[in-house]
């Protein structure tokens, strides 16, 4: 490290020296570099859609274009368009198996500026947040706002999402915890008994809790809950446990099951006293959804019949992507490669275990670690995929998420030869003779 790099580093606060940057991001810049140079990579790591592959609904189409044109061009509320903000209130209780008020209700640019604005509001430096792993983000929101992380390692035995028994030995004390359902990255789901009994254990925890004492949150994080495949259903905990509600904030968005990443529009469900301090924080950060973003929003969720189009044609492509993955893993299994696959419940993500460890490469390079795995199979398959550890499990077993949100059949299609010529490539390491 030269003088000057000593400088820019001490002129840098203690958080932006220690905070990572994604390593989910960042696999994905090298892959993008690598496409760069002329390589054909099939691309199934940021959980993202390609347009051609999935367009945004088009009744969302006209109607963003139509608040253009109506001069819906200024300053939103900072806590959202009243109108999306009622929009959201009635798709809840149509569709959601909740009724929020519109106290309950805070509108954001997307899931993300919910989710920082519940940690800041919610989290002192130095509390305990508890979330299962592999995970996304937990363990960062945690860095940005000083928390102690706790992190509960879960498996394939559970669709790597934690259980109440896993949970309760650290809630006690704990100030949030922190659920996804589906799972971002395994694509599971929680069935009712699981997230029932999750619900009851930080009912119980907040029972025994005195009155000088905070109580537990939960935070619920549901982007993917309009994307479940065949035969799963999403539970809501405040549908399950109405108890719980007071406890409880919710996060949602329009990104995932409208393929609308790049239009920003998220919000929140919470008590009204957690909503408006969550508003203070998002108003100074200024991550307001675009206003003609939020008044096309509040048009699409106010058509019943227009959702539940977008809504079907989202669960059948990504469904069909996701069981052609599940197909083509299993196959590849069937064949005695050492290779595994869940079966997919819900969001855009196989969950793919690719038990390579210890063998080696064409080469005779040794894959020892899930990220050997992964460049091993960016150079001899051409997939691009992010290993669990991204997600903060570590020594995961060779566990990777592909996203499917820019294939086609096809493409999922014509990978699995590739697959199947990588892995049989490969030899079991050899022990040297004593």
């Amino acid at each position: 490290m030269d003088k000057m790099d000593i400088v820019m580093v001490t002129q840098l606060s203690i958080l932006a020296q220690q905070l990572r940057g994604s390593a989910i991001l960042g696999i994905a810049d090298e892959v993008r570099a690598l496409v760069a140079t002329g390589k054909t990579v099939l691309n199934l790591t940021v959980g993202d859609f390609n347009p051609r592959q999935f367009p945004i609904p088009f009744d969302l189409e006209e109607a963003l274009v139509a608040a253009v044109r109506a001069g819906e061009s200024n300053y939103p509320p900072p806590i959202g368009v009243e109108g999306l903000r009622r929009a959201i209130m009635s798709f809840h209780a149509r569709a959601g198996g909740i009724a929020p008020e519109l106290s309950q209700i805070l509108v954001a640019a997307g899931a993300r500026p919910a989710i920082y604005a519940l940690y800041r509001a919610l989290v002192d430096p130095g509390d305990r947040v508890v979330f299962g792993v592999p995970n996304w983000n937990n363990e960062y929101y945690c860095e940005l706002v000083g928390a102690q992380p706790v992190a509960v390692r879960c498996d394939a035995s559970t669709g790597f999402l934690p259980t109440a028994d896993e949970l309760r030995p650290h809630l006690r004390g704990a100030r949030l915890l922190a659920l996804n359902s589906p799972l971002n990255p395994a694509g599971s789901s929680f069935s009712a008994e699981q997230l029932g009994a999750i619900c009851d254990a930080v009912l119980e925890e907040n029972m025994r809790r005195g009155a000088t004492e905070r109580p537990l949150y939960l935070f619920y994080d549901q982007v993917y809950w309009m994307i479940t495949t065949p035969g799963t259903t999403h539970h809501n905990p405040v549908a399950l446990r109405p108890a719980i509600a007071p406890f409880t904030v919710i996060v949602d968005a329009i990104s995932k099951a409208f393929a609308a990443t790049g239009l920003r529009v998220g919000w929140a469900i919470a008590p009204a006293s957690i909503i408006r301090a969550m508003n203070n924080i998002n108003g100074h950060v200024g991550a307001w959804a675009p206003r003609p973003e939020q008044v096309a929003t509040a048009r699409l969720l106010a058509d019943d019949a227009a959702v539940d189009r977008a809504i079907a044609v989202m669960r059948r492509e990504a469904a069909t992507r996701l069981q052609a993955v599940y197909d083509g893993i299993m196959e590849l299994k069937s064949e005695g490669l050492a290779v595994d696959c869940l079966k997919p419940q819900g969001a855009i993500y196989a969950s793919a275990q690719f038990a390579l460890h210890g063998q080696r490469t064409p080469s005779g390079a040794a894959l020892a670690t899930d990220d050997d795995i992964r460049r091993y199979l960016l150079e001899a398959a051409n997939l691009a995929v992010v290993p669990f550890g991204a997600f903060g499990a570590s020594d995961s077993g060779g566990w990777m998420r592909l996203s499917i949100g820019v294939a086609s059949p096809s493409d999922i299609q014509q990978l699995m030869p590739r697959l199947r010529s990588a892995l049989s490539a490969l030899q079991p390491q050899t022990v040297a003779a004593r």
